[in-house]
Formats: structure tokens, sequence, C-alpha cells
């Protein structure tokens, strides 16, 4: 008896975690939630030109695995994107990706990289950006191939806050936050 009090316990806090994570954590935010944002980001003006990122990544258990500073340089011909990236992170160790960002209708858009198998797909509503996209890792981090999705938020002042988080198997395996912004004419 004692058993299956254990097992119905286990079974209700398993399913309270699950409803928790599909209804208030982050994979369940839903673009349209931002719709109504008092500013509204328009990606050909706010993504555009030479930027500046500086961010974090968070491991499996939540600490702090590694920093980075990138140099973005975001170009548009008509609704096609190109964002060459160049990371240097913490260890001295560098990073190229080449994303490619084409517009579609309802405020929807596809985006390809070289470590992007297939084809991200991303949406923007209010002051938001949501793209989920496979990412395959370096080989010299273990050429896994992780879910990826990723928020961008615009802030007042034009600065991008990014939060990603990257999954295997559903379960996270990292978390990406960083700061993307204009960089100052010199």
């Amino acid at each position: 008896m004692d058993l299956v009090f254990f097992l119905f316990g286990a079974g209700l806090v398993g399913g309270v975690m699950l409803v928790r994570h599909l209804v208030a954590d982050f994979p369940a935010q839903r673009p349209e939630d931002y719709a109504e944002d008092f500013i509204a980001l328009d990606m050909q003006k706010d993504l555009d030109g030479e930027m500046v990122c500086e961010g974090v990544i968070f491991g499996p258990m939540g600490r702090v695995t590694s920093t980075f500073v990138a140099d973005f340089n975001v170009s548009w011909d008509g609704d096609t994107a190109t964002i060459n990236e160049h990371f240097v992170y913490d260890d001295r160790s560098t990073q190229d990706r080449v994303w490619t960002l084409k517009l579609g209708k309802d405020r929807n858009f596809t985006a390809t990289a070289p470590d992007v198998p297939g084809v991200g797909k991303g949406c923007y509503s209010g002051a938001t950006i949501q793209m989920r996209y496979p990412i395959k890792l370096p080989a010299d981090v273990g050429g896994h191939t992780l879910q990826t999705v990723d928020w961008i938020y615009l802030t007042p002042e034009g600065t991008l806050i990014n939060r990603s988080q990257f999954r295997k198997f559903g379960i996270k395996v990292a978390e990406l936050v960083a700061t993307i912004r204009k960089r100052e004419k010199r």
C-alpha cells in the first residue's frame, strides 16, 4: 500500500512539473504573447549594421561554462539579411557563422547557416523575435545536434536581449543569455 501511495505521489509531482513546463516555463512562450507590446521591433532597422554581442553560456547544471564577445555585421538586400558573426570565447577560441535570414509573410522568416541542418523557422511579434532550429556543435565539443529555441527581446533603448535554450532529447543541456547592441561609431 505504501508503494501505491509513493507511486501516486511521484506521478502527481511529475504531472505538475510537466504542466508547469508546458504552461509557465521558457518553452511555453508564444510570439502572440508579445503582439501588444508598447514597442514594436523592426528587424530591418533593429537588426542591421555593425553590432556587438556579449554573453554567457550556462551548462546543464545552471553554472556559467563560457563567456564570449562577438562582432556581428548585418546587411539587408530587400527581404534577405546576411549576418556575419565572429565569436571570441573566454578561452581565446573563436567561431565564425554566417546566417541568411529571409523574411516571409505574416512576420515569419527562415534562417540558414552552415552548422544548422535544415532550415530554422522564426517569427517576430511586438518587441520579440522567436526562432527554432537545430544546431550542430563543433566536433571538439561533441558534435551533437541540439534543438534550439531563441527569444530576442527589444528594450526601449534599442538593445536586444537574447535568451536561447539548447535541448537534446527534450532535456535542457545549455542556455545562452546575451546582449546585442549597435556598435558605437568610432
